[in-house]
């Protein structure tokens, strides 16, 4: 089995949004797989029920219901003997038509919610969601003797380095005077600054890493920090206070809430870019109507989209005469996913990046989509 990154996981969603529609229904299910206060699985009652009422919504002996009925039986073993323990998480998109379509992707990373779409193309929201809210960082925690680095990619731990420079005592320096001897140690901590940078250095370049998360005590990060080239020290979001033996489970979490608190900031800074640019005449839209416009001529560079899909209105008219569920259910004909599902697909068909905005206010009184432009026309 592949393993999935980000890198994959983009590659999947590229493929996704190419998916051409023929006759036959196009099946999306994601599934959040963590257990119950319990410890049990809570999904299969959820597919088995789902699939069954779904299956009657088919006229009977069709090919539309053969199709489904099909690609079903091939979901549901899978989930019976495929998962792994480990996955919090998974999305399966089939197609049982002429040409048979069945792609898997298990995350540790949960999917916020179970949800079965059945449409003519791939419902691919939540999973351009899940890329955008867990992007590819290094954690770097130090001390004045010891580093360990961890390269987080959608919610694991993708790849961890450590560093380790044995103890200076003053036992090892003789009699050394007290300046002497603090020249040597202020060298020892200079020398091992400069070697954990150059770890750094080479492992964000390596891996591609969005972000940097630093965290050490008031000796060590001042050392860092002043050894860190300029395109490394703009990767930098945070500097946390965590010892050097902090679990890696730790790490994980407190990293990936300062991470949230970095994208909330930038999210109403790249909102208040897009407001100003839009009202000067500048390099933006807003709205359904002209951000699909703008997809469609190849003009996006961002696309800036509510984490609420419900707040994604069509202003365009293109779906006035479906309702949006007011009980909290998912439905597949909802305007809303049917919205976003649009602006995705023209997104990554024209190489444009999609930026889920966390706050829903920030851009509920623009129907909860808006764009950063390449060019105008």
């Amino acid at each position: 089995m592949t393993e999935i990154t980000q890198t994959t996981l983009k590659d999947d969603l590229d493929e996704l949004a190419a998916f051409e529609p023929n006759a036959f229904p196009f099946i999306s299910l994601y599934l959040n797989l963590q257990p119950d206060q319990h410890g049990r699985d809570q999904f299969m009652p959820f597919v088995r029920k789902e699939f069954t009422e779904r299956a009657k919504s088919f006229p009977k002996n069709s090919l539309e219901l053969a199709s489904f009925k099909l690609a079903g039986t091939r979901i549901m073993a899978y989930l019976r003997d495929e998962v792994r323990p480990s996955a919090n998480g998974v999305a399966i998109f089939a197609c049982a038509g002429a040409d048979v379509y069945f792609k898997t992707v298990q995350l540790e990373a949960p999917v916020q919610q179970h949800r079965l779409h059945i449409s003519e193309r791939p419902h691919l929201y939540p999973l351009a969601q899940l890329i955008d809210q867990n992007p590819r960082y290094v954690a770097l925690l130090a001390d004045t003797n010891a580093a360990r680095l961890f390269v987080f990619d959608l919610g694991r731990v993708l790849k961890s380095k450590e560093v380790n420079r044995p103890k200076l005592s003053r036992t090892q320096v003789g009699e050394w005077s007290q300046m002497r001897y603090q020249r040597h140690l202020d060298n020892y901590h200079l020398h091992h600054a400069k070697e954990v940078v150059e770890m750094l250095d080479r492992v964000v370049r390596e891996e591609a890493a969005e972000h940097i998360i630093l965290a050490g005590d008031e000796v060590i990060i001042p050392l860092l920090r002043e050894q860190l080239p300029i395109h490394v020290e703009k990767k930098v979001i945070d500097i946390l206070r965590l010892d050097i033996r902090t679990p890696e489970h730790e790490v994980l979490k407190e990293t990936m809430e300062a991470l949230r608190e970095h994208n909330l900031q930038t999210d109403a800074e790249k909102v208040r870019l897009l407001l100003d640019d839009y009202r000067a005449g500048g390099l933006a839209v807003v709205g359904f109507r002209d951000t699909v416009r703008a997809l469609e001529q190849g003009q996006v560079d961002e696309l800036l989209l509510s984490a609420s899909s419900r707040e994604i209105l069509d202003d365009a008219g293109i779906f006035d005469a479906m309702v949006i569920p007011t009980d909290g259910s998912v439905s597949d004909g909802a305007p809303h996913l049917l919205a976003a599902d649009l602006l995705v697909t023209r997104a990554r068909n024209t190489g444009a990046r999609v930026t889920f905005i966390e706050d829903p206010a920030l851009l509920a009184d623009i129907g909860g989509v808006g764009a950063l432009l390449r060019y105008q026309i």
